[in-house]
């Protein structure tokens, strides 16, 4: 029986116009105001203001219980779903790993892959299929030390493991059962790897999460292997998304098209308020860690919030013209990679793959197919299953 997720969400993504347009659910969510609890107890907020509260401020954090709100206990936590202190020392020795310099060098790799990638592209095209899933996974395969002929099997495991980041309770039972069975792959794969890591150190990304120290202070394996879980999911899943979910956007919006391919040096800041507009992440649960008072409520210790980041970042307080794609917005600070302690560690390299590819993308000309799109069934993430065009030959 499918649950109530408008009772217990404040909205339903079950709905046949949810994946076409959230964002329609999301105002009329805002209508009732700010901050709402739903008759299954969480409480929803899809103001700009009250997000980037709750995710600066120490009063708000995960389940200190160790659980997360997928209704289960976490066989193997990132910091991604910690507090301090565990998640300031995992997130202190992982950046010293995944450092700016590291990212800055792969630039050249990336304009590599992406014209490999589109060299061949013409006529009826997937761009999904052709651009936006082997761009990030070839990536973070190389950066990991994951041989070509096992990228497959990477596609399988994060097509579970993201429709996975879901609440357990709105999942059917087979993606349940699948989501764990890829944890259970994964994790086999990598311990084997990280034992080749450890006596035969690479020139890889892998190889440095094995060596990282601090103080004496390393990564168990288990931290390795939760740090890789996050790499492959938060890494790869949410880039694609910003490449399909900005491909279509500007599509969809020929003149904002045309403005950026006039202001290639633009292309940053353009990459800004395309994750402003349709984000790849659409929204992310706190805990109350004490009695917290929030626009006039109390939220008691070991309530849930879930923040509305996708609603927040069309915000009309915030936003002038907010269901509008305008690459020339000023910037003024989306909630797409979060805020606080647990901003997206890898937002510069999605920044810089989202960039890359859509600049050289549309160099071509291209246009969108005919016909409904589909998306994936996903709640947390937002992307699409396909996204079909024609793409005329140079």
């Amino acid at each position: 029986m499918q649950p109530d997720a408008l009772a217990i969400l404040g909205f339903d993504p079950f709905h046949r116009s949810f994946h076409a347009d959230p964002y329609a659910q999301y105002r009329r969510l805002s209508a009732a105001g700010p901050l709402q609890q739903t008759p299954f107890g969480l409480w929803v907020t899809t103001s700009y203001d009250l997000c980037q509260r709750v995710l600066r401020e120490p009063r708000f954090g995960h389940r200190p219980e160790n659980g997360d709100w997928r209704g289960r206990e976490a066989p193997r936590r990132s910091f991604l779903t910690m507090d301090p202190p565990d998640h300031t020392r995992l997130r202190r020795l992982v950046s010293k790993a995944f450092t700016a310099r590291l990212i800055e060098r792969l630039r050249p790799r990336i304009e590599q892959l992406v014209d490999d990638l589109l060299a061949g592209a013409s006529g009826a095209v997937d761009l999904i299929a052709t651009l936006a899933y082997p761009l990030p996974v070839i990536l973070i395969s190389e950066l990991l030390g994951v041989p070509p002929e096992d990228r497959d099997r990477f596609k399988r495991w994060s097509d579970a493991l993201a429709r996975g980041l879901d609440p357990g309770f709105l999942l059917p039972a087979a993606d349940v059962a699948e989501r764990d069975q890829a944890r259970l792959e994964f994790g086999a794969y990598f311990r084997e790897l990280i034992v080749l890591r450890r006596t035969d150190p690479r020139d890889d990304l892998l190889s440095a999460l094995v060596a990282v120290s601090d103080g004496g202070d390393v990564l168990t394996e288990e931290e390795l292997l939760a740090t890789c879980v996050l790499l492959l999911v938060a890494g790869h899943e949410t880039t694609v998304n910003l490449i399909g979910n900005g491909a279509l956007a500007l599509l969809r919006n020929p003149g904002e098209l045309a403005w950026l391919r006039a202001h290639p040096e633009a292309a940053s800041a353009a990459v800004e308020e395309l994750l402003r507009y349709d984000p790849p992440v659409q929204l992310t649960l706190r805990s109350a860690l004490e009695d917290a008072e929030l626009a006039g409520a109390t939220i008691k210790q070991g309530e849930m919030l879930l923040l509305l980041t996708g609603a927040a970042n069309r915000d009309p307080t915030v936003f002038g013209d907010p269901d509008r794609l305008d690459l020339r917005r000023p910037p003024s600070g989306h909630l797409s990679f979060g805020l606080g302690i647990h901003f997206c560690l890898g937002a510069p390299l999605a920044r810089l793959e989202g960039e890359i590819a859509l600049t050289r993308l549309f160099r071509r000309e291209v246009s969108l197919a005919s016909g409904d799109l589909a998306y994936r069934d996903n709640v947390v993430l937002r992307g699409l299953a396909a996204l079909p065009v024609h793409i005329t030959p140079a």
